[in-house]
């Protein structure tokens, strides 16, 4: 009877040692991924950011004004436009062609 005694006192303190493991390793996991969904939403957040200060960046009319200051770029006129055919060669507004 001690024998025995002595092997289900082994496997209650075994059990019990396994039952602290999977319940630190539960708790450690739970807080590992609290901590990555907490991550998740402050990302979101800044790739929302990110996207508005994009369409901010992008709109046409700041596209306009970079072109004009920043590269001396202006609206293009009939009288400075050049048309060109595929091979190359310069073709003659309508205007000129009938002179």
């Amino acid at each position: 009877m001690t024998r025995m005694s002595i092997v289900l006192l082994l496997a209650v303190m075994a059990s019990g040692m396994w039952l602290v493991q999977v319940r630190y390793e539960s708790r450690r996991l739970n807080t590992e991924w609290h901590r990555a969904n907490v991550e998740a939403r402050q990302l979101e957040v800044e790739r929302q950011r990110l996207l508005v200060d994009k369409r901010a960046q992008a709109t046409p009319l700041r596209i306009e004004r970079l072109a004009r200051d920043k590269l001396q770029m202006r609206t293009p006129t009939p009288a400075t436009t050049l048309y060109v055919a595929a091979d190359g060669s310069p073709l003659l507004p309508a205007a000129e062609a009938g002179r």
